[in-house]
């Protein structure tokens, strides 16, 4: 562009900022144009406006002066080479120019063409409102004025009575509402306090609970095992209910040919040689078994008493006080004590009224081996044994003692039978 073509910008559009030419009429505005637009467009002065219209300029804000900022304000003057105090002349009378059209609207000046554009369909659109509203208020003043009754006085002062009175029994109710609501308020106060006790005694109630349901398992756990100790004491009174003492007391077998009483032999061979300290030891667990059978059921022996005392037993004469022993020491072939065999002829004796009494309460009852007179019969054989040691043999005297023991066996099983239960 060459410098015949360049113009010079001075101002900015006062919306979108942007830098505007204006055109050159604007210098040549005359006088009385100038003083036409300083007219009023809101028939007075912002500062006189009437205090009763003041709420239509709540939001009014005076435009910003072109003319206070022509020196050190911002705007540039671009110089194009013509005078400088005719420029600033005609920039000052084109402030002057926007000053006075922004002072008499809303809408700070200059505009650019677009921005212009854009304000007046805005304020054709809220003219248009303006006119709807108009009309509104014109249409509801014509109906008033066609109205040609005036307000029922009466009509209105007897509803104005009505509405004092239900006011004042609205406000009779409220006082009886808000006298309601205190003794309310002291009730809940009560309940609170009522509340707070209830909460206490709630508390130490649970308390007072776990401590008596912790009690309670204790006891009911100490119930338990004492049902489980009860339980298994019954099981063991059961169990010994139903076992024979004198057979766990006094276990009667045989090993060979020997007779056997808890596992001492009694009798003695030539080919095995059997310690007195055994049988004067098995001797001594036959007055036992004897005389605790003798007791079970009530017997009293005639002529004798069974005296059980270890490995040194014996058997008293009722009457002449003498002791007969069954117990032996020494050697076996050279042995002739006639006490010894005094002794078990006697303890023979006292078995023989053991099995009468026996038969006695029981006719069926048979032991399997005849006793009489110191010997003892085998019915399947008819031969007799002698169970004293002299003028005997070895084989005899054992054989004597074995069947001695099994009549034994057989008193002890039936005492055992009659007095199970007991």
């Amino acid at each position: 562009m060459s410098e015949a073509e360049k113009q010079a910008v001075s101002f900015a559009c006062q919306r979108c900022l942007q830098p505007i030419v204006l055109d050159e009429h604007l210098e040549k505005i005359s006088v009385h144009a100038m003083a036409e637009l300083s007219l009023p467009i809101y028939g007075g002065n912002v500062n006189t406006i009437d205090p009763q219209d003041a709420t239509s300029f709540d939001h009014f804000v005076p435009p910003f002066r072109l003319t206070d900022s022509i020196n050190g304000t911002g705007f540039t003057l671009v110089s194009d080479g013509r005078d400088s105090k005719k420029l600033s002349s005609a920039f000052k009378l084109k402030a002057e120019l926007f000053d006075c059209l922004s002072s008499n609207s809303e809408i700070d000046h200059p505009l650019c063409e677009e921005c212009a554009d854009s304000m007046l369909e805005i304020m054709d659109r809220e003219l248009r409102i303006a006119e709807e509203e108009w009309h509104i208020y014109k249409t509801y003043l014509n109906e008033l004025e066609q109205q040609q009754e005036g307000p029922n006085v009466e009509a209105l002062d007897k509803e104005l009575e009505e509405l004092k009175q239900s006011e004042q029994q609205l406000l009779t109710a409220l006082a009886d509402l808000k006298a309601e609501e205190k003794i309310l308020n002291d009730a809940i106060k009560q309940e609170e306090v009522e509340k707070e006790k209830l909460h206490e005694q709630e508390e130490s109630y649970w308390r007072e609970y776990t401590k008596h349901r912790r009690e309670l398992m204790l006891t009911e756990d100490d119930k338990r095992s004492l049902e489980c100790q009860i339980a298994y004491s019954k099981q063991q009174l059961d169990k010994l209910r139903d076992t024979n003492i004198f057979n766990i007391t006094f276990h009667i077998w045989h090993a060979g040919h020997f007779g056997t009483i808890n596992n001492f032999r009694l009798g003695r061979l030539p080919s095995v040689s059997v310690d007195w300290s055994e049988i004067n030891a098995a001797w001594g667990q036959t007055v036992l078994l004897l005389s605790a059978l003798s007791r079970k059921i009530g017997l009293t022996f005639e002529r004798y008493r069974v005296v059980p005392f270890g490995n040194h037993s014996y058997v008293e004469v009722l009457g002449d006080n003498r002791e007969l022993p069954l117990y032996g020491s020494g050697g076996f072939k050279f042995f002739w004590d006639t006490k010894f065999d005094a002794a078990m002829v006697a303890f023979l004796d006292c078995l023989t009224q053991f099995q009468m009494e026996v038969e006695k309460r029981d006719t069926e009852f048979l032991l399997p081996y005849k006793m009489e007179k110191g010997k003892i019969i085998d019915p399947s054989t008819n031969n007799s044994y002698s169970i004293k040691i002299q003028f005997n043999s070895e084989e005899q005297w054992t054989k004597a003692l074995k069947f001695m023991l099994t009549n034994l066996k057989w008193g002890l099983a039936w005492v055992s039978s009659q007095f199970v239960t007991q």
